[in-house]
């Protein structure tokens, strides 16, 4: 079918973790996730996405075509290995070069839009916009002040440099992306943001790949006993993620079997083989079974094989984690912070638990068990199949189209561009078969 949307481009900031990234590992998680998944599914509505990210390694492509539509840019800035992601910010001038750069190689006005992904991405996108005078569309996924309102003991609280930061991209962003209500509302409480510019969508799953499937066949795969009751975390290990927490409950129950899979990141890499030596001192190592980050393949693999998933985490900006999970028939029992109570559907899809006590999540964990876990399968799926990308898709699309109409309404004049706001507004427009 002829595609509205053909002929749209848009510039996706991604500076501290590369899409291409194996989630799990380093910072690499649901945001990435987020970005490739998106980035595809624009592609398939004809709109062209260029991702540009920090290269990591001196072997990286400078570009990469992930596929039709979507390429990824590798930008140099700073040393290919060893920088923390607190130490980013001051490689932001040379990140934004090759940024602006890369567009000096087109014609006048060829993006139509910036859409920035984390704080680090919005500082970059606020100067790309102001050069290229097209909208900003920001992301966040996480906040400094609601991690640090719920930081999990001994971890580091997040750089009052953050904060700042992310106060002027949420100052400076034509639109702001929110994964949920309550995210939009913390935008709007913590940072003062303007509600009417507030866009939520809430990020999707991969439905053709998160599916219900053979739990033997699953647990064969991974070498797990057959009929041992698993509860399994998936994620990257760090005391935010709250692994630990899994595995004190799990003490608490001598028939439960855990998985854990994952790679040690951020503050966790502190402590690499911290969870190791913890089963050690709870003396469950014989019924902990550590896997390292997976696949997409493997993980699908991972989900079937367990009776439940938990996500205990401080903080969660969605839970993407949960919804895979629920798309392969695993219901699932998570904290109830942030956007978890939208992923998971509190008695009906699995469980939510307030607070992060290890005998809490125990009797949480021993009542799902000790239940009818099927019945609550099958809504696990019917649940997680109201988050596909395409409903994302549909939904970014109508916040990019807002952005360039709004973007235009208050940019009229002639900025001395071959494409200003106000034409780039017209071609959004013609695509979308509306009048600006």
């Amino acid at each position: 079918m002829t595609c509205k949307y053909g002929g749209v481009r848009v510039a996706v900031l991604s500076v501290h973790t590369s899409p291409l990234a194996q989630p799990g590992t380093g910072d690499a998680g649901g945001m990435n996730v987020y970005v490739m998944q998106s980035a595809l599914h624009l592609a398939r509505r004809g709109v062209d996405v260029e991702i540009f990210t920090r290269a990591t390694s001196s072997s990286d492509e400078p570009v990469v075509q992930v596929a039709p539509g979507v390429l990824v840019r590798n930008v140099v800035a700073g040393p290919f290995e060893g920088l923390d992601k607190n130490d980013l910010p001051t490689q932001l001038c040379a990140f934004t070069a090759g940024v602006l750069r890369a567009e000096a190689n087109h014609e006048p006005g060829h993006y139509d839009i910036v859409h920035s992904h984390y704080w680090l991405s919005g500082q970059v996108g606020w100067l790309a916009r102001d050069r290229w005078a097209v909208p900003l569309v920001h992301t966040a996924h996480t906040l400094a002040a609601v991690k640090n309102a719920a930081l999990a003991e001994g971890d580091t609280p997040e750089p009052p440099l953050r904060a700042v930061g992310e106060q002027q991209v949420v100052d400076e962003a034509d639109r702001l992306i929110a994964n949920t209500e309550d995210e939009a509302r913390q935008l709007v409480s913590l940072h003062h943001a303007d509600p009417e510019r507030i866009d939520v969508v809430n990020p999707g799953v991969d439905l053709a790949t998160f599916r219900p499937g053979s739990k033997s066949a699953a647990r064969a795969a991974l070498g797990l006993d057959p009929t041992a009751l698993t509860v399994a975390f998936v994620g990257r290990i760090q005391p935010l993620k709250a692994p630990d927490v899994l595995l004190r409950a799990v003490a608490l129950l001598p028939q439960v079997h855990a998985v854990i899979a994952g790679g040690p990141s951020g503050s966790g890499l502190a402590a690499p083989d911290g969870l190791v030596a913890l089963a050690a001192e709870l003396g469950i190592s014989d019924r902990v079974t550590f896997l390292p980050p997976q696949s997409r393949d493997q993980l699908v693999q991972v989900y079937r094989a367990a009776d439940l998933v938990a996500v205990p985490s401080y903080s969660e900006s969605f839970g993407l984690v949960a919804v895979e999970a629920q798309a392969c028939g695993t219901p699932v029992i998570a904290a109830a912070v942030g956007g978890l109570p939208v992923a998971v559907r509190d008695g009906v899809t699995g469980a939510l638990v307030a607070g992060h006590d290890p005998r809490r999540w125990a009797d949480g964990i021993a009542a799902l068990l000790a239940g009818e876990l099927a019945p609550m399968g099958e809504a696990a799926v019917a649940h997680a199949s109201e988050f596909s990308w395409d409903r994302t898709v549909d939904d970014l699309l109508a916040a990019y189209g807002r952005a360039i109409a709004d973007y235009s309404r208050t940019h009229s004049r002639d900025l001395g561009r071959e494409l200003s706001p106000r034409r780039g507004a017209r071609r959004w427009s013609r695509r979308r078969g509306v009048r600006a």
